[in-house]
């Protein structure tokens, strides 16, 4: 007889059993167990994004960096470091991005040597429509919770978060 696949409930209840038996401390496995599965899942769901909006990870990360940098262009070189890659692979992806209408490169006005990158109009709608789509599938994650509850979760992982740059690991 086949196996059943176990329910993403059960799947986190069985993680979290397992690393408390090992020594774990309950309510942080609960957590951190938690925000795993949520960013696996997600994680899974945004390869499928990218993959119908015909984006690699790295293009996406670029689209990204520059929506976030808003009217301020960015150099390939920040790009590059934003995305963790190298830069002549940086100067090969905006290429492509380029060729597909994505981004737009022009000469620094205060540096002639330089090169400023940023989201051309198709890039724009290309990540409005992108997060637009995004947001459904994440208002679906949270659909269970109220209001309320996600207003308390986001403060909480807010504070998690606020406190990063502290933990030595």
């Amino acid at each position: 007889m086949p196996r059943r696949t176990k329910s993403a409930a059960q799947q986190h209840r069985d993680a979290v059993a397992a690393y408390v038996a090992a020594g774990g401390e309950e309510s942080v496995q609960r957590v951190i167990t938690a925000l795993y599965g949520v960013t696996k899942k997600l994680d899974q769901w945004y390869a499928r994004q990218l993959a119908d909006l015909d984006l690699t990870q790295g293009e996406w990360a670029v689209v990204a960096a520059l929506a976030r940098a808003g009217d301020d262009c960015q150099t390939p070189s920040q790009l590059a470091e934003l995305t963790s890659v190298a830069p002549s692979s940086m100067t090969h992806r905006l290429d492509k991005m380029s060729q597909r209408g994505l981004v737009e490169r022009r000469p620094d006005a205060d540096n002639r040597t330089r090169i400023l990158v940023s989201l051309s109009k198709e890039g724009w709608e290309l990540f409005s429509q992108s997060v637009r789509e995004s947001d459904m599938v994440e208002s679906d994650v949270l659909s269970g919770l109220t209001k309320a509850e996600r207003g308390e979760l986001a403060r909480l992982l807010e504070g998690v978060i606020a406190h990063l740059d502290d933990v030595d690991a």
